[in-house]
């Protein structure tokens, strides 16, 4: 089936693929400059932003002498352009006054003149619609100018925010009704996607951003949102070819796992045997309800009480009035047993204890992948570097602006490398994709530091061009420790983790810059990570930013078969889920390093943000997931 659209040709402007439409910002953000489009035909598509209408001066009527009788009414064969109702009655408008004047006689009678002036059909005032429109192509809108008198059109039909519209025009310069640099004259429009404005989220505007995570269906075309979704983007861009340029080898690993790489963390459990759980722990001794919904009582109950208020108000035959009050009862009663079972259904998660996960779908207790490392381990022995991209879970119910249950990370290992060589790849991706949102993503950046952090690009590029200091676990301890200026919550001491208040004190007041943080103590840190020779740290990193904290963690790996099995133990895991992570230690094993990039985090660093909902297009936290 061939497009609807018009074919637009001679234009300067290349089309989107697989459309017609010319996306805005090839207009908007044109490398010859806005002037050199002047005279050019394009169809362009969009939302609403705004809309306003400007009353056009009517023309006054035509003085003609009355046509003759022969011309009253000539045949819609004498012209060839297609007219419309309203030109037709324009038209004739000198035809009905010289009938009223004739009708109505001389100023002797103005009343019936009056009278007959008011039957006169009078079409609707000209008018001038200015609509910013955008397609989500870049910041700026594109003014749209229709005439009313030229493209026919309801003004309630497309002047609301939230309107999608697809036209044709020519670009020319802008009128004196706007502040705009281009503008589209329409000459034909194509579409109008209706809205219901008393219905739309958006028809208010500066709409706060707690109150669009109710909307994220629609919230993407705000021009906050909407920027921070081109951001995200370049950014998981720019992810890829740092990777891709460093000879990474891009792998998928399963979302759905047996195994936990942390150790002590919040999992989310998949399994298919939660309908057979509800119906083991229902009550016992309700059989007459079972199958039976409280809405199917309801109605029943309902019925019956009719019944019996007909056969009360009859009386004529008491056997069937008693027969129906005591079926009424009855139905009461079936109907406080359906309440008690819907009571005592269980409302928590599955029990381990109570299900058999033998007949479960994999055989076996399976959860959601909290991350990818250990299995990207198995492919870094084989190929050397690679690296994966995409969302990890945790069943975390803590309240937080820097974590969410599921949040997207790039994770990468590398076979034959220590954790000088894991640090050293960290800091250069942060940097590589600091330096690469400034380069390519400009518009945007002008956005968020004008509307959401003044120092946004500022911060960005120091990060980009400034060396990071390393410190040792201890040394940051030490440091900490002689703070005297503040008081921290958590109480400090060596062998427990530094909170975010540390970090924040470290990477803001006392660096003022990046700073990586390396050799943990070994509680503190995943069992595959590689004991040191003191025995009480392992080889763990952290890179800890301002105003934002924790954004990159890495680690050299334990290769050590007897020391690995050891720490599986220490951690009181399953050395049977764990059998294929210690086979590669059996086979060839390698020192091997990598890392994990929290890629949610860097897109709220890059936007100046404050809480990682905002950047992450569907977000999902306890208690809440819209859609």
């Amino acid at each position: 089936m061939e497009s609807q659209e018009p074919q637009v040709k001679n234009s300067p402007l290349m089309p989107l693929m697989y459309t017609n439409r010319v996306a805005l910002k090839t207009i908007l953000e044109s490398g010859d400059g806005e002037t050199g489009l002047v005279g050019t035909t394009v169809v362009v598509g969009g939302w609403v932003k705004s809309s306003k209408e400007v009353k056009k001066e009517p023309l006054p009527p035509p003085q003609s002498p009355p046509p003759a009788a022969a011309d009253a009414f000539p045949a819609a064969s004498h012209g060839t352009k297609d007219v419309t109702c309203v030109e037709i009655l324009q038209s004739r408008i000198p035809f009905f006054r010289t009938i009223i004047r004739v009708l109505g006689g001389s100023a002797s009678s103005p009343a019936v003149r009056q009278k007959l002036e008011s039957l006169i059909p009078k079409p609707p005032p000209p008018s001038i619609f200015l609509l910013d429109i955008n397609d989500g192509s870049c910041v700026s809108s594109l003014r749209v100018v229709i005439d009313s008198a030229i493209v026919p059109v309801s003004a309630g039909q497309i002047l609301p925010t939230g309107t999608c519209i697809l036209a044709q025009g020519v670009l020319g310069n802008p009128s004196a009704l706007g502040k705009q640099t281009i503008e589209l004259t329409v000459e034909k429009i194509l579409h109008v996607g209706t809205v219901e404005q008393d219905k739309y989220p958006l028809s208010r505007k500066r709409l706060p951003l707690d109150s669009l995570r109710d909307y994220p269906h629609i919230r993407p075309r705000t021009t906050t949102v909407a920027s921070v979704a081109r951001i995200r983007n370049t950014l998981d861009f720019a992810s890829h070819t740092f990777f891709q340029n460093r000879g990474f080898l891009h792998v998928q690993v399963p979302i759905m796992t047996t195994t936990d790489p942390e150790g002590f963390s919040e999992k989310f459990q998949v399994t298919t045997l939660l309908g057979e759980t509800s119906k083991k722990e229902s009550p016992i001794g309700v059989s007459d309800a079972d199958g039976v919904s409280p809405e199917t009582v309801k109605a029943a109950i309902q019925e019956k009480s009719s019944l019996v208020e007909q056969l009360k108000r009859s009386d004529s035959n008491r056997e069937a009035l008693a027969a129906a009050v005591q079926d009424l009862k009855k139905t009461n009663e079936l109907a406080q047993q359906i309440e008690t079972r819907e009571k005592s259904k269980p409302v928590t998660a599955v029990k381990p204890d109570l299900v058999n996960f033998n007949a479960d779908f994999f055989g076996r207790q399976i959860y959601l992948t909290v991350s990818g490392r250990l299995h990207l381990e198995s492919y870094a022995c084989a190929l050397g570097h690679v690296y994966s991209f995409g969302p990890r879970f945790r069943a975390d119910k803590t309240v937080s602006a820097k974590h969410v249950a599921e949040m997207w990370t790039v994770e990468a290992e590398m076979a034959f490398a220590q954790l000088e060589d894991a640090m050293k790849c960290a800091e250069d991706c942060f940097k590589f994709l600091c330096r690469w949102i400034l380069d390519n993503c400009s518009e945007d950046m002008k956005f968020v530091s004008k509307r959401i952090d003044k120092t946004v690009a500022h911060r960005l590029e120091y990060m980009a061009s400034s060396s990071y200091d390393r410190i040792s676990y201890r040394e940051a301890v030490e440091i900490l420790s002689k703070v005297t200026d503040k008081a921290f919550e958590t109480q400090l001491q060596w062998g427990v983790p530094l909170t975010d208040e540390h970090l924040s004190y470290l990477a803001d007041d006392h660096y003022r810059r990046p700073v990586i943080i390396y050799d943990y103590p070994k509680a503190v840190k995943p069992f595959y990570v590689r004991l040191n020779d003191d025995g009480k740290t392992v080889a763990a990193f952290e890179m800890v930013v301002p105003k934002i904290g924790t954004v990159i963690i890495g680690s050299q790996n334990e290769e050590r078969f007897d020391m690995l099995n050891a720490r599986i133990k220490e951690f009181d895991l399953s050395k049977d889920q764990y059998e294929w992570y210690l086979d590669l230690r059996r086979h060839g094993t390698v020192k091997h390093s990598g890392l994990s990039l929290g890629f949610d985090l860097m897109v709220l660093l890059a936007t100046g943000l404050t809480d990682v909902r905002d950047v992450i297009p569907f977000t999902r936290i306890h208690g809440k997931a819209n859609n």
